[in-house]
C-alpha cells in the first residue's frame, strides 16, 4: 500500500487567489481582449464598421434627418463632456514649462499646416480635390491627449510636461482650428463660411465652456463614470461618423475616390508624419530639451486627435465630411502604429531612466476611444 505523500504547505499574501499557474500564464486572461499583436486598433475596427453599414444601409429621407439632428446633440455632448473633464488647474500648472508648450503648437498649428498648404502642388495629380481638402482640414486640428501621455510614459519620457502639452493644445485647438479653417479652407472651396463658424461656436464651444463652467460640480460625477462615459464619447464619433458617410453615399461622392488616389493619400500621409516625428525629435534637440522633454515634445507634435476632428468636420463640411475626414482617420491609425513601435524603442534607450515615471490618469481626452498598448495591458488613447 502506498504511503501518502505529505502536502507542502505554501504561504499565501493578502489577496492570493491560489493560482499557481506561472505570472506569464496568469496575466494572459487580461490580454484575451484583444491581441497585442495585431496591428489594427479595435475602435478603427469599428469606425470601418460604421463606414460599412453607412455605404450598405445609408440613412435617407426621414432617417437621415433624425440621424443629423442626433449627430448634432452628440457632438455637443461631447465636447460638454471634454470640458467637463479638462483640469484648467492642471493644465495651468504646467506654465512654467512655457517652452515645450509652445514648441508642441507651434508644431500643431503652424508647421503642420505650413506643410498641408506645400501638399497643394500634389493636387491634382496624385489627390483629388476633395482629398486633399481633407489633408488639409487634417494639419489644423489640435493634438491628442490620452496617446501623448500614454507613449510618453511607456517611452520613460516626461509625462507630465505631456499632459501640460495636450492640454493646451486641446484647449488652444477648439478656438484656433475654427479660426484657421476659415483662413485656409476657404480657398480651397472647402464649403467654410461665417455660418460654419457660427456653428463651430454654437455645437464646440458654447458646451465646452458649460462644461468647464459646470465641472465644479460634476467633475466628481464625471471622473466616477470615466469609463461608461467612454462609451458614450465613442459612440457619439460612430454616429457622426455614420450620419457623414451616408449623407456622402447619397450624394455619390464616393464615385470620385479610386484605389490609386487613396493610395497616393497613404503614401502621402507617410511622409507627413515622418517629417513631424524627424523635426520634432531632432528640432527639440537642437533647442536644448532633454532627452523626457524631448520625448514629450516628439509625442505630442507629431499627432493629431480623431476626436476633436470628426466633430469639427460634421460641421464644416456637412455632405462632403465622409471625404474630409477619411485622412484624419487614416492619419489617426498610422500615428498609433508608427508611435508604438518607437515608444518601444525608446523605452530600451540607454540613457532612459531605470524605472519609468508614474503614469497619470488618462481621462482627459477620448481621443476617439482608441485602444493602444502600454506595458502588458492597454488603454484608452
Amino acid at each position: 500500500m502506498e504511503r501518502a505523500r505529505p502536502v507542502r504547505e505554501t504561504p499565501t499574501r493578502a489577496g492570493d487567489t491560489g493560482d499557481t499557474r506561472p505570472p506569464h500564464h496568469r496575466s494572459t486572461v487580461k490580454r484575451l481582449k484583444w491581441p497585442s499583436w495585431l496591428p489594427i486598433d479595435p475602435y478603427i475596427l469599428l469606425l470601418l464598421g460604421t463606414v460599412g453599414l453607412a455605404a450598405l444601409l445609408p440613412a435617407r429621407g426621414t432617417g437621415a434627418e433624425v440621424a443629423s439632428g442626433a449627430s448634432t446633440a452628440a457632438i455637443a455632448f461631447l465636447f460638454f463632456l471634454y470640458g467637463a473633464r479638462l483640469s484648467t488647474r492642471e493644465a495651468m500648472d504646467g506654465v512654467r514649462h512655457w517652452r515645450l508648450h509652445l514648441t508642441v503648437l507651434a508644431c500643431t498649428f503652424v508647421l503642420f499646416p505650413l506643410l498641408g498648404l506645400a501638399a497643394r502642388g500634389l493636387e491634382p495629380v496624385l489627390l483629388s480635390h476633395d482629398l486633399y481638402t481633407g489633408l488639409l482640414f487634417l494639419t489644423l486640428v489640435p493634438s491628442t491627449v490620452q496617446s501623448s501621455i500614454a507613449f510618453t510614459s511607456m517611452a520613460r519620457g516626461n509625462v507630465p510636461a505631456a499632459i501640460c502639452a495636450g492640454s493646451f493644445s486641446s484647449l488652444v485647438g477648439i478656438v484656433l482650428t475654427p479660426l484657421l479653417a476659415a483662413a485656409l479652407l476657404g480657398g480651397t472651396g472647402g464649403g467654410f463660411s461665417a455660418d460654419s463658424l457660427l456653428k463651430i461656436v454654437l455645437q464646440l464651444l458654447v458646451p465646452f465652456l458649460a462644461g468647464q463652467l459646470l465641472r465644479r460640480w460634476i467633475g466628481g460625477f464625471v471622473a466616477r463614470h470615466k469609463k461608461i462615459l467612454g462609451y458614450v464619447d465613442r459612440g457619439s464619433i460612430l454616429l457622426v461618423v455614420y450620419t457623414a458617410f451616408s449623407e456622402g453615399m447619397v450624394q455619390g461622392i464616393w464615385h470620385q475616390v479610386s484605389p490609386l488616389r487613396l493610395g497616393g493619400l497613404l503614401a502621402v500621409e507617410v511622409v507627413l508624419l515622418a517629417v513631424m516625428l524627424a523635426v520634432t525629435w531632432y528640432g527639440s534637440k537642437a533647442l536644448g530639451f532633454d532627452r523626457g522633454d524631448r520625448i514629450a515634445v516628439q509625442f505630442a507634435g507629431s499627432k493629431k486627435s480623431l476626436a476633436s476632428g470628426l466633430p469639427m468636420a460634421s460641421v464644416l463640411f456637412g455632405a462632403h465630411a465622409s471625404l474630409a475626414v477619411l485622412p484624419l482617420m487614416l492619419f489617426h491609425q498610422m500615428q498609433l502604429m508608427v508611435c508604438a513601435v518607437i515608444a518601444k524603442r525608446r523605452s530600451r534607450d540607454p540613457e532612459a531612466d531605470p524605472e519609468p515615471q508614474s503614469e497619470q490618469p488618462l481621462s482627459q481626452d477620448p481621443a476617439a476611444g482608441s485602444r493602444i498598448s502600454v506595458g502588458t495591458g492597454t488603454r484608452s488613447g
